[in-house]
């Protein structure tokens, strides 16, 4: 593979190492970490700057209580352990905006969203934390959307599970990228 500078080889050998690491440890980086991550994340393509996003931390019993409130909607009697998983979870929220932003559609919006979700994703493997993104049905959920305090307007979008690498990094896999990846009209 041949990359015309030093940058572009560091970039995708980045991008191909990214991997969802399911397990993780106790340690978690800092509000303070992450506002210096989501600085670089949230340089996203962004058309009229709307930042269609927002994240919300969940750390100690605030996890306990998601897991209530995912039970609650599910109509289980004990609350769900899989936000414990992991010492960190950041739920992301696409908080639209549709008043005088309507010339950017709710799809463009949420594609902001999901690129933030996934230089974050990137930039916290680079620093040495290991993330997964959870999502389901549940995040459609009124129990769910009450516990995070949604507005009429936002859509949660699943949350990342964050915590430090205690064991190797999962290797990516190797995908090959399908001829119908990439055409020209020019046949």
């Amino acid at each position: 593979m041949s990359f015309r500078t030093k940058d572009g080889k560091r970039l995708a050998k980045t991008l191909r190492a990214r991997a969802s690491q399911p397990r993780v440890g106790e340690r978690a980086p800092s509000d303070k970490q992450l506002r210096q991550y989501l600085k670089s994340a949230g340089n996203a393509a962004d058309h009229s700057g709307l930042r269609p996003w927002r994240m919300i931390t969940l750390r100690g019993d605030e996890r306990s209580r998601l897991g209530a409130a995912m039970s609650e909607a599910h109509g289980d009697k004990h609350p769900s352990t899989k936000p414990l998983r992991a010492p960190l979870l950041i739920a992301v929220v696409g908080s639209y905006r549709a008043d005088k932003y309507y010339k950017v559609p709710q799809w463009e919006q949420l594609a902001v969203a999901v690129e933030v979700v996934h230089g974050l994703q990137l930039l916290l493997q680079a620093e040495g934390w290991g993330s997964f993104w959870r999502t389901g049905r549940v995040v459609e959920e009124a129990a769910v959307r009450e516990f995070h305090g949604l507005g009429e307007h936002e859509q949660l979008l699943g949350w990342l599970y964050v915590g430090e690498m205690t064991d190797r990094p999962k290797v990516a896999r190797k995908r090959s990228l399908p001829d119908a990846s990439l055409t020209s009209l020019r046949g």
